[in-house]
């Protein structure tokens, strides 16, 4: 709403310049502001530079121990290859060298020694031996009955003829 003009020259003169005034005022903290926001943005984009520079230094070191595990796991991988390749030719060779072996007659068992027994306290009286261990002493005694099969091959090769 426009302000009412009074017929005084002076009062007019002094509400121009007050109005005048009000103008360059507003001017004036229109200029600060804009140089605040500018301030302002001016700092918030530094802010941002750093830490896009810092999170870019972060993140080249994340690369960086990466990288290291990385290199450290193909170096695990490859030699854990190499010791399974190693471990599967000297399974293989144990097993060509038991092959043969395994074709092979399997070796006779050692014969154990007889032991003696131990000496008995002499007793006063001596039992008369049972009938078990005489028929045992008389088997050892008598010689070793042939095969049937055998008895007849050598009664041939005795008589100088051959089987059909």
């Amino acid at each position: 709403m426009p302000s009412r003009r009074t017929n005084n020259v002076e009062l007019n003169k002094a509400i121009d310049s007050l109005g005048a005034a009000a103008q360059h005022v507003r001017n004036a903290v229109q200029g600060k502001l804009d140089g605040v926001r500018d301030a302002a943005a001016a700092e918030l984009a530094r802010v941002k530079a750093v830490a896009r520079q810092k999170t870019g230094d972060a993140q080249v070191k994340v690369e960086r121990v990466l990288k290291k595990a990385e290199t450290r796991l193909h170096k695990v991988i490859v030699k854990a290859e190499k010791a399974l390749d190693k471990a599967v030719r000297e399974a293989e060779k144990r097993s060509a060298a038991a092959a043969p072996a395994a074709d092979a007659p399997p070796p006779a068992p050692a014969a154990r020694p007889m032991r003696r027994a131990a000496p008995k306290p002499a007793a006063a009286k001596k039992a008369p031996p049972k009938k078990a261990t005489a028929k045992k002493a008389a088997a050892k005694a008598a010689p070793a009955k042939k095969a049937p099969a055998r008895k007849a091959a050598a009664a041939r090769k005795a008589a100088g003829t051959r089987a059909a």
